[in-house]
């Protein structure tokens, strides 16, 4: 396949957020007075967007008024400390740049809330381009839900099928095959290699730099 664009998830694909996602909730929780988890149940409560997040972080039984204060906290949590301890993964700026240099078209679609990705994105990864940022956003449906990968390819008028999508969960490989896109799961990120290959990836890669053997086979 000659593949023409990398459509890349943002948390566990790009940047190493967990640190800071599971620091500000845990702040959130201690706040309530709820008990904490590690940060390694973080890599499993993330990826579907910062509501699902805070409900699989806060006991079963809260109410619903409890589960809207958690959520304004997390919003101000988050908001003063995502900068603390994230940062790319090793190697991916070295993707970035080789896939600028091959004229491969760039984009980013994640489920973390629309204005905090353009910030986040904004601040880690500004010496690298990307034609299209996209996150959540409000009467639009979240990954796996193909709509905002489609509409992706449809504003860089490339067909899907000319996509690797790149991404650390299930919901990514989810989206990858609903979309019509080439689904491949990065082992750095924050779920494991069965999750990935049982959810569709049709390829594994270890190291960012791996995928540019698919680029350059396909070239």
């Amino acid at each position: 396949m000659n593949f023409k664009a990398v459509l890349f998830d943002l948390d566990g694909t790009l940047l190493n957020t967990i640190d800071d996602l599971g620091d500000s909730m845990n702040n959130v929780l201690t706040k309530l007075s709820y008990p904490t988890h590690s940060i390694e149940s973080y890599k499993y409560f993330v990826g579907d967007g910062l509501e699902m997040l805070i409900k699989r972080a806060l006991p079963d039984d809260v109410d619903e008024e409890t589960f809207k204060k958690a959520y304004q906290l997390m919003r101000e949590e988050y908001g003063n400390n995502w900068a603390n301890k994230t940062k790319p993964y090793d190697g991916i700026p070295d993707l970035l740049n080789s896939l600028k240099s091959l004229r491969i078209r760039r984009a980013i679609l994640t489920n973390k809330p629309d204005d905090t990705a353009q910030k986040v994105v904004n601040k880690f990864l500004s010496d690298y381009e990307f034609d299209i940022v996209m996150g959540a956003r409000q009467n639009y449906p979240k990954k796996p839900e193909p709509d905002g990968a489609i509409e992706i390819a449809k504003a860089l008028k490339i067909e899907p099928e000319f996509f690797l999508y790149l991404g650390d969960t299930k919901i990514d490989m989810e989206t990858a095959k609903r979309a019509g896109m080439f689904p491949v799961g990065v082992l750095w990120g924050f779920r494991k290699a069965d999750e990935l290959i049982n959810s569709g990836a049709k390829i594994l890669i270890e190291h960012p730099i791996n995928l540019l053997e698919y680029i350059n086979n396909g070239n």
